[in-house]
C-alpha cells in the first residue's frame, strides 16, 4: 500500500518525540523496537503487562495478575504503569514491571460502593493527580474523579454533564477534553444497553482549576456514540497549542443497516465536531475500537470490519489495513522511526511513516482493547 500521509517526515518525527516525553529518557534508549503495554485475558485469567517485539513476535517481559478484566493503560513519568478495570470497574492499579518477568503492585484503588470506573485515567502534567471517568450507579450521570497521584484516593469529583464518559485527555491550554458515551445504564443491568431513545454523546471540555464547563459539542446523529479520543497534528487557524482531536465512534442504531454505514470517525478543531465518511464501497460496521495519531492524519481500529481505517488530517480517505479483528493502536517511535501499531486477534500490524507495512505474532494472547508504547 502507497503511504497515505501527508505530514512531511520531519514534522512527524517531532510530533512522535512530543508523543514519547511522559517517558524516561533510559526507558527511550534501552531498545529500537517499541515496549508495548497491555492487558490480556490469559488461561488462568486476566492480566497486565508489557510485550516486547522479540524475532517475528510481540513476546510477554513482565507480567501482572489482576482481578477482572482491565480496559485503559497510562505510563507514568518515574517508569510505574497504571491500569483501570474494564467499565463498570472497581479498582484502579499503580504497578512496575520487573527483571524477572513478573509485576510488582505498587498501590490499589478500590472505588466507591456508588461508583464505577469507566475505563481510562491520565495523570496531570504535574504528575500529582489523576482523572478518572465514573459513573455514579444511582443516577446515571458522568463524572471525573479527582485522585490523589501517590495513594490513588479520591480527593473530590466533577460532573461531565452527560452520561457514560469513557476516554479523556488533556488539551494544550490544560483544559479537560472528555467523551460521554451517552449510553444510560443501571447498576443491576450492567453492561446491557437500556432506554436508548435516551442518548445523549458528546464531547466536554472542563476547566481544570474548578471543573467548570467550557464548552460541549454533540453530532447531529444521537446514536453515535463518543468513545476514544487521540490528539492529533495542529489546527493552522486554532488558537496556539491547538491540535485536531480525533473520536472512535460506535454506533448504537436500531436499523441493522444504518448501523453498519455508520461513521467511525469524527474530528474537532477547536470549534467544529464533524462526521469523516469511509472510501466508496467501504463498510466499517459502525464500530471504532480505538484511534491513534498518524503522520497526518488518524487511524481507527475496526475490529468488525477486520482492519484499521486510515484517514487524512483533513477528512479524507486514506485506506485500509486489514488485519483481523484490529482494535488497540499505539503510535511508536523506536529508534526515531515513527510508527502506528496494531493489535489483532492473533498478530500485530506495524506500518511506518513511508506506508511501509510488516506483522508480528501474537502467541497465545488474545489482547484486550488497549495498548501503550513505552519506547
Amino acid at each position: 500500500m502507497n503511504a497515505p500521509f501527508a505530514l512531511q517526515r520531519r514534522q512527524w518525527l517531532a510530533y512522535a518525540a512530543s508523543l514519547a516525553a511522559p517517558f524516561t529518557a533510559s526507558s527511550m534508549a534501552a531498545a529500537h523496537t517499541p515496549r508495548l503495554v497491555t492487558a490480556w485475558e490469559g488461561e488462568n485469567g486476566y492480566r497486565v503487562g508489557v510485550l516486547t517485539q522479540r524475532g517475528a513476535a510481540l513476546a510477554v517481559s513482565a507480567a501482572l495478575d489482576v482481578p477482572t478484566r482491565a480496559h485503559g493503560v497510562w505510563a507514568e513519568s518515574g517508569g510505574s504503569l497504571l491500569a483501570v478495570a474494564r467499565r463498570p470497574g472497581d479498582w484502579l492499579l499503580r504497578w512496575k514491571p520487573d527483571a524477572a518477568g513478573g509485576g510488582q503492585a505498587l498501590v490499589w484503588g478500590w472505588i466507591e460502593p456508588d461508583r464505577a470506573f469507566n475505563g481510562h485515567v491520565v495523570a496531570s502534567p504535574d504528575g500529582r493527580l489523576l482523572y478518572t471517568t465514573e459513573t455514579n450507579l444511582e443516577t446515571g450521570q458522568g463524572l471525573i474523579g479527582l485522585r490523589d497521584a501517590a495513594t490513588l484516593e479520591k480527593t473530590g469529583e466533577w460532573p461531565t454533564h452527560g452520561m457514560d464518559p469513557h476516554e479523556l485527555l488533556l488539551g494544550a491550554d490544560g483544559s479537560l477534553m472528555v467523551a460521554n458515551g451517552g449510553i444510560p445504564a443501571l447498576p443491576e443491568t450492567g453492561r446491557l444497553k437500556i432506554h436508548m431513545d435516551r442518548m445523549d454523546a458528546s464531547l466536554v471540555r472542563l476547566d481544570t482549576r474548578s471543573g467548570a464547563l467550557l464548552g460541549q459539542w454533540r453530532l447531529a446523529d444521537q446514536r453515535l456514540s463518543l468513545r476514544h479520543i487521540a490528539w492529533g497534528e495542529p489546527v493552522a487557524s486554532g488558537a496556539p497549542g491547538q491540535r485536531q482531536l480525533g473520536i472512535a465512534l460506535q454506533a448504537e442504531h436500531d436499523d441493522a443497516a444504518a448501523k453498519a454505514a455508520a461513521p467511525v470517525l469524527a474530528m474537532f478543531d477547536g470549534q467544529r465536531l464533524q462526521t469523516h465518511d469511509a472510501g466508496p464501497g467501504q463498510q466499517l460496521a459502525g464500530y471504532g475500537g480505538d484511534i491513534a495519531p498518524t503522520a497526518g492524519g488518524f487511524a481507527v481500529s475496526c475490529p468488525r470490519a477486520n482492519g484499521v481505517a486510515l484517514w487524512r488530517a483533513d477528512g479524507r480517505w486514506a485506506g485500509f489495513l486489514p488485519l483481523q479483528e484490529a482494535c488497540a493502536l499505539a503510535t511508536a517511535a523506536p529508534g526515531g522511526e515513527p510508527s502506528l501499531w496494531a493489535a489483532g486477534r492473533l498478530a500485530a500490524l506495524t506500518q511506518d511513516s513511508r506506508g511501509a507495512t510488516r506483522a508480528s505474532a501474537l502467541k497465545d494472547l488474545r489482547l484486550d482493547n488497549h495498548w501503550a508504547a513505552l519506547g
